[in-house]
């Protein structure tokens, strides 16, 4: 299992432009079978700085989910989106694997 993690640079006070995209993704993703995380807009501290973050079980599965994602038309939906509005400056993707597995199990206090 990998996991994607976009960092994004977007434009300052346009944190209402980034909730719509983000929305958009939520339907997108999911239906071009990756695991979607979520997507996480500014809320205290830097006006600028957003993620997304969804898995895929290898980097041959996220190939063939990007073919997907960029023919459904959900997806192209969201980029031109993003490119009519310009509020994305800047992103960035890194592909993790877990390394802290097996958790405990959360106590709650």
């Amino acid at each position: 299992m990998i996991t994607c993690f976009i960092r994004y640079d977007i434009e300052p006070f346009r944190q209402a432009e980034f909730a719509t995209y983000a929305r958009m993704w939520g339907q997108a993703i999911p239906a071009c079978g990756a695991d979607l995380v979520g997507y996480f807009g500014p809320h205290e501290g830097s006006l600028t700085t957003a993620y997304g973050v969804y898995s895929l079980e290898s980097l041959a599965a996220y190939e063939a989910y990007r073919a997907r994602l960029k023919a459904s038309d959900a997806g192209r939906e969201a980029f031109e989106f993003a490119r009519k509005e310009g509020f994305i400056r800047r992103e960035d993707r890194i592909f993790l694997t877990r390394v802290s597995e097996p958790h405990a199990r959360l106590i709650r206090p």
